[in-house]
């Protein structure tokens, strides 16, 4: 019995008791199963296994075997296709494959950042050696909480919080940070569930928002954060100069003030040139390594919590053991510390009372003369209280409100004893004075900054082990740290410290010391360090952060003037970016003003937020099929409000620095709109828009438009040539000057043909018709049919184009030139065909004859008439359409005149009357013409056109060929077809019997000779006939009214810019339509440009509002 097929290389055995002579198998493993294979039983079986074989064979000789399981084609695929399981669906596997081979590549993904390790990684191995990529590793502590610490905490606290706490008072101290800290949660919920909703890649905030929102909003926001970023690296940069030169080396600085009053001008110079020199030794560190910066990063973040926790342990020592730091007041007014030694007016020397510094800065003498002191000092009392009470003290109660200060008011004690007198200007550089004007909004967006930096996860996510849980957890944890921290110190500095060392923003009553720095504990020092080690830190954070945003954005290629930015150094370091990013922050660090400097990066910030609260409200409510995010704790509510709270905060900050940001935003977005981002992501604001057609629609499905809305919406039919090329672009000209861009535009076409063979075709020439939309600037869409027959693909245009409400209510028909000439009828019954179908579909039709000759955009018409000619109302169309196209440049400046045509028994002066009336109702400038038509008698001229007209037709009637001879020339006729096609508008070929067999075989019989010489002798009789024959009376009215009209048009339209006139209906009875089309001939005769008007059977203009 044989069980099993073993294999060794060469040999080939079976297990049992026969041995088969040697095959070679090189591809079969040993002791492999073959799938489906049994050869249980019977010993039959047994050849069959010579045939088993792969696409190895092929490659191990020249032998070809075939195989019972696969064939040729699909053993040259390989062995992903050895499944049987699988038959069904193996000619598609190329396209479609197995599950298996998917999931596999999916596992070996490794998504990497265009981030700092990568560079790090560069730049540390030899180009010869190539490190193996590591796999995510970082948890939810490492890669986002701290991360998000680091950037959140940042120079406000440590320069700023204890003087806002001062302005602002506790309470409303509290207000500005629950506020800034709700925008940030709630932002962060709504980031949360879009960086769970699928892979985020390097560039954070940005992917994001600009794959929920497109590229537009994301290249928007993406700039503005990038703005945001670059400009933060500016104010850390400026924290730190600022630190450095107030409190560290105060003797470091070049420029000294030259008066009492120039100060400020002195430190902002300082600012700004130790600001540069920081900047370019930041630039350069970031440029020679960023590992520099990262093997720092946690340095950085150990200053910040040594710092933090340094205020807390002196909070608590001061309850019992509060520091000393005297102030000392001259009534209620604090003075600047380092001015004088002893806080007293006189001071005993030796047993004698001399005058003290402080009288000496107040009186300008030593002698203590009073004539020349300031009269407040003579009147106020020196005092010296504590700067910090302590939390025992109960001083909370005194900094529970607010205090704001206009810029040069001097910091006073509130219930302090004075006297109220104003004192001498010349000595207010005395006092501790505001240095700005101070509202809660200005705090509002100096604090913001303070708050920023909740995405540092989402930019990393790439280094995440797991990121969808990371993100949500690391952030939020973050932020509920964060925010109690400044909670906690808003309280602690309101319970602690003196108001007027609180609203003291440079510590200058306290000697010149940090004012967080008094409360510290062991030392005021370690504040100074720490904070300014963590500034230069956040400092090179973001100059290392910014280039890399700005470089995704580059890459992205949506703002095509960015792409410089997009290449680097070899490791792919943003070279050009870090440069663009340095200039930008020079402007920054220019300002000099840490609190002009916050608002602005403020703005920048608030509006990346609001978009990413938008992006999560967007796809929420439009519940996209793709959105799935793994955190499930958020809701479009929350969005909205983190969105309002964001556009609040703008404008309470700075309205007008939040005008300039969103001037910003909407430039980029309206350039990257107007450059056409090819780029299609999928984004929620494509989303929204099918949201709200769909919506529109299905309003406008409700009823008909009203008379006064309606206008043409058009279904222009268009032929192409065998090239697939446009035959007659001017029907597309035409279009467009009619629309304006306005309402409804489809362009149709149809191909003959079967839909599985020429689908790549019917593809090809809407993309030609594309092309030549955009080239005549019509706004529409293009729908291309293919059909066996041209008419039925008409026939389903006219019936099926638009949707709902958005439907066509006009058809644009071309004119079938060479009907004459051609002696195939398909082409003028196409035609023919297609004016019965508007007609039963009660739609309007427009026939643009001549349409070559019609103008071009570019041409303009200085001068000229449009003339139209009503001869029989059908609602109104020919008044509507030249008004319409005189809304055009091409016809604006063209005169409109109304023809119309009154009988012998017509009041013709009552009728111009009436119609002038009419005009003026309509609010419509025309000048008005009645023609009279008299009763002529019918001319031979009109007799004889009649009569060749119905001999033609005869003629062709008569040619039509007997089944014997239409067999006899099949191919001259199958010919004839190929270049009808050509010639017709739409050629069909339904009329003409059956349909002809390719090859036929011809077996003449005596019989057959007979009859076929017996045909003959009739079709020679019938053509005799033709001489003797009479016209139909009918026909002759007809042709009497089409050249009498004629006459009359030319005589009156001949050097019109554009004639319209009503277009005659088809006639009932199909025989007649040949002489249909000769009316029409003659009717349009010796017109340059003719427009054929026929209504649908509706009014379409109206004399009411």
């Amino acid at each position: 019995m044989v069980n099993q097929i073993t294999a060794n290389g060469k040999e080939l055995l079976l297990k049992g008791d026969f041995m088969l002579q040697t095959v070679s198998y090189p591809h079969v493993k040993l002791g492999q199963e073959f799938p489906g294979v049994s050869f249980r039983g019977h010993l039959h079986s047994l050849p069959k296994l010579m045939e088993i074989t792969s696409s190895s064979h092929a490659s191990h000789g020249n032998h070809k075997e075939n195989s019972p399981f696969l064939n040729s084609s699909e053993a040259s695929k390989g062995g992903d296709y050895y499944d049987k399981n699988l038959a069904l669906f193996e000619e598609e596997l190329d396209i479609r494959p197995k599950v298996s081979s998917l999931l596999g590549k999916l596992v070996n993904y490794t998504n990497l950042t265009q981030g700092v390790k990568e560079h790090e990684e560069a730049e540390s191995t030899d180009g010869s050696k190539k490190k193996v990529s590591k796999s995510p590793s970082m948890g939810t502590l490492m890669g986002v909480y701290l991360p998000c610490m680091q950037n959140i905490f940042g120079v406000i606290l440590f320069l700023r919080l204890t003087w806002m706490v001062g302005m602002a008072g506790v309470l409303q101290s509290f207000l500005i940070v629950l506020l800034c800290c709700c925008c940030t949660m709630l932002t962060t919920i709504s980031m949360s569930a879009i960086a769970t909703n699928g892979v985020v890649p390097a560039g954070g905030s940005y992917f994001m928002i600009s794959r929920s929102l497109g590229p537009e909003f994301g290249g928007a926001v993406g700039l503005c954060f990038y703005l945001g970023t670059t400009f933060a690296g500016a104010m850390y940069i400026l924290g730190a100069i600022e630190i450095l030169l107030t409190y560290i080396v105060p003797q470091a600085a070049i420029f000294y003030p030259s008066g009492a009053h120039d100060a400020s001008s002195a430190m902002l110079n300082n600012m700004r040139v130790y600001g540069t020199v920081f900047l370019i030794l930041m630039a350069v560190v970031v440029f020679v390594g960023v590992k520099y910066v990262n093997k720092f990063a946690s340095l950085f973040l150990a200053c910040v919590v040594i710092s933090i926790l340094s205020i807390y342990a002196g909070a608590i020592k001061s309850i019992f053991d509060p520091p000393e730091f005297p102030i000392c007041m001259l009534g209620n007014r604090t003075l600047i510390r380092d001015q004088f030694d002893v806080c007293a007016k006189t001071i005993v020397k030796d047993n004698i009372t001399v005058a003290s510094k402080l009288w000496e800065n107040f009186c300008h003498n030593t002698n203590l003369t009073t004539e020349n002191c300031d009269e407040y000092f003579l009147l106020n009392n020196v005092t010296e209280i504590a700067g910090i009470p302590g939390a025992a003290s109960g001083i909370l109660k005194d900094n529970l409100w607010s205090n704001y200060l206009e810029k040069g008011e001097v910091l006073e004690k509130a219930h302090h004893p004075s006297v109220d007198v104003a004192g001498q200007k010349s000595n207010f550089h005395l006092y501790v004075l505001s240095d700005i004007s101070t509202s809660f909004m200005v705090l509002v967006g100096i604090f913001f900054p303070s708050v920023t930096g909740i995405m540092a996860g989402s930019n990393r996510s790439g280094d995440l082990k797991d990121a969808q849980k990371s993100i949500p957890v690391g952030t939020i944890l973050a932020i509920v740290t964060t925010s109690l921290v400044y909670f906690s110190c808003v309280l602690l500095f309101g319970a602690c410290i003196e108001g007027v060392v609180l609203r003291d923003k440079y510590g200058d009553a306290v000697n010149k010391n940090l004012v967080v720095g008094t409360l510290s504990w062991p030392s005021p020092w370690v504040i100074v360090i720490g904070s300014f080690f963590s500034t230069c830190g956040a400092g090179l954070q973001s100059l290392t952060g910014a280039p890399r945003l700005l470089q995704a954005i580059a890459k992205d290629n949506i703002i095509p003037f960015l792409w410089v930015f997009g290449h680097g150094k070899a490791n792919g370091e943003p070279t050009w970016a870090l440069l663009l990013t340095a200039l930008i922050a020079e402007l920054g660090i220019l300002i000099a003003s840490l609190d002009m400097v916050a608002p602005i990066l403020s703005m920048f910030f608030l509006m990346c937020y609001l978009f990413v609260n938008l992006a999560c409200a967007v796809q929420t409510l439009l519940r996209t099929p793709n959105w799935r995010p793994r955190f499930k704790y958020y809701h479009w509510a929350l969005s909205f409000l983190g969105m309002s709270i964001c556009l609040a905060l703008m404008f309470i900050s700075s309205w007008y620095y939040a005008l300039v940001a969103m001037l910003i935003a909407g430039m980029i977005y309206k350039y990257i709109e107007y450059q056409g981002a090819e780029k299609e992501w999928g984004d929620g604001i494509r989303g929204l828009s099918l949201s709200a057609a769909r919506y529109a629609l299905l309003r406008l499905e409700e009823g008909p438009p009203h008379t006064k809305n309606w206008r043409p919406q058009l279904l222009v039919l268009l032929k192409l040539d065998e090239d697939l090329h446009v035959k007659y672009p001017r029907l597309l000209t035409f279009a467009s000057q009619l629309k304006a861009g306005k309402g409804l535009t489809i362009i149709g076409s149809v191909i003959q043909g079967n839909f599985l063979e020429t689908y790549g075709e019917a593809q090809a020439a809407e993309q030609t018709i594309k092309n030549m939309m955009d080239i005549e600037k019509v706004k529409g869409f293009c729908q291309v049919v293919v059909a066996n027959k041209v008419r039925e693909g008409i026939a389903h245009l006219i019936q099926s184009c638009g949707l709902g409400g958005m439907k066509h209510n006009t058809v644009v028909l071309g004119w079938p030139y060479g009907w004459r000439q051609s002696e195939d009828p398909r082409s003028w019954k196409t035609f023919i065909g297609t004016v019965r179908c508007t007609t039963a579909a009660h739609l309007a039709l427009l026939v643009p004859k001549n349409v070559s000759f019609y103008p071009s955009n570019h041409e303009r018409y200085n001068e000229g008439n449009i003339d139209v000619w009503w001869i029989v109302h059908d609602g109104g169309m020919l008044m509507l359409l030249p008004f319409l196209l005189k809304q055009h440049k091409v016809w604006r400046k063209c005169k409109m005149r109304i023809f119309t045509v009154a009988q012998m028994d017509d009041n013709s002066i009552q009728m111009k009357k009436d119609l002038a009336t009419f005009l003026y109702q309509l609010r419509i400038e025309a000048e008005v013409e009645v023609v009279e038509m008299h009763n002529s008698d019918i001319s031979a001229y009109t007799y004889e056109r009649t009569l060749m007209m119905e001999q033609r037709s005869q003629m062709l009637r008569q040619m039509r060929l007997t089944k014997t001879e239409r067999e006899r020339e099949a191919q001259l006729v199958k010919d004839r077809h190929s270049i009808a096609r050509l010639e017709s508008l739409y050629s069909d070929e339904e009329d003409e019997g059956d349909t002809v067999p390719e090859n036929i075989q011809m077996t003449w019989t005596k019989e057959k000779c007979d009859a076929e010489k017996r045909n003959r002798g009739s079709a020679v009789g019938s053509f005799r006939d033709l001489i003797s024959i009479k016209p139909n009376q009918s026909n002759v009215r007809r042709m009497h009214t089409a050249v009498k009209l004629n006459e009359v048009i030319v005589n009156r339209s001949h050097d019109a810019r554009l004639v319209l006139l009503n277009m005659p209906g088809p006639p009932k009875n199909t025989d007649g339509d040949e002489n249909y089309m000769e009316f029409l001939e003659v009717l349009t005769e010796g017109l340059e440009r003719v427009l054929l008007v026929r209504g649908g059977g509706r009014e379409v203009i109206t004399i009411y509002s």
